[in-house]
């Protein structure tokens, strides 16, 4: 099974285009407040990718964790107009750590707002891919967030860990990237041993019911990070011809890992291939 992983695996450092989806679990403490040693991590080997000649898009989550800290917030808020409040004192906040951290590696940044509503109009959405499009070409690493503010689909969907899974796999098809890397908290997606422990799946050939089945069981103990979210978003990238790993976003050098093709996390075969 590890070498039917590596020879999936193999073309991954070929990529071109990447989108790294980076999840509030990975970005946050326990508390909801930023984890700053994490965020400097993932920007030196997001940095170090670029530098090898790949062409990265971020999708972030965090900025209501940062509003927390900024406002003094001890909890997560639980009312949407509080969430919202958060988000948007915590955007100006979480931009400008990104723009320190890549700036220190010789990198500019810059932010893209989006909303679902977006990739459903025509216009909006091809303004969106002209803008993403220009930012690569010169050189930008683009920062995409929810724009959580004004769009209240994902905060209410889980007010617990707001998440862009879905917003990442919708990205992955507007821009035609190569490889999408879901970084949650677990080493990938996980199947009960037969001994009453699980192990990891080092990769899926096709996402089924069933598959989703096990993982939506699994939220309550086999699997934990919102790893159902993360298998529909693989399924959509996949079906566009887009390589996916899900991967453990807090383990050091994770991203290095994964664009040198070795087997960490679950790889999603293309429907491609």
């Amino acid at each position: 099974m590890k070498a039917a992983s590596l020879k999936y695996r193999a073309g991954v450092s070929e990529s071109r285009r990447v989108v790294v989806k980076i999840g509030s679990r990975v970005l946050v403490q326990r508390s909801g407040r930023p984890d700053r040693r994490r965020m400097a991590a993932l920007t030196s080997e997001i940095a170090r990718m670029r530098k090898q000649g790949h062409e990265v898009v971020v999708v972030t989550s965090g900025a209501v964790g940062a509003g927390m800290e900024a406002l003094g917030m001890k909890t997560r808020p639980v009312l949407l107009p509080e969430v919202q409040m958060a988000a948007a004192v915590g955007q100006t906040r979480l931009m400008s750590r990104y723009d320190m951290l890549f700036s220190a590696k010789g990198l500019t940044v810059g932010q893209v707002l989006l909303t679902h509503t977006d990739f459903q109009h025509r216009l909006r959405q091809m303004n969106a891919r002209r803008t993403i499009e220009a930012l690569l070409r010169r050189g930008v690493v683009p920062i995409i967030n929810e724009n959580d503010v004004v769009s209240d689909e994902e905060l209410k969907a889980d007010l617990a860990f707001s998440d862009n899974d879905y917003l990442a796999a919708l990205l992955v098809k507007l821009i035609r990237a190569d490889l999408l890397i879901l970084l949650t908290t677990v080493d990938g997606v996980r199947e009960p041993d037969g001994n009453g422990k699980t192990r990891r799946l080092r990769y899926l050939d096709h996402i089924t019911r069933k598959t989703l089945a096990l993982v939506q069981a699994g939220e309550a103990g086999i699997s934990k990070g919102g790893m159902g979210s993360k298998l529909h978003a693989a399924q959509i990238a996949a079906s566009s011809g887009c390589s996916v790993v899900i991967a453990n976003g807090t383990k050091p050098n994770v991203l290095s890992q994964v664009i040198a093709g070795e087997d960490v996390g679950t790889f999603v075969v293309p429907s491609a291939l």
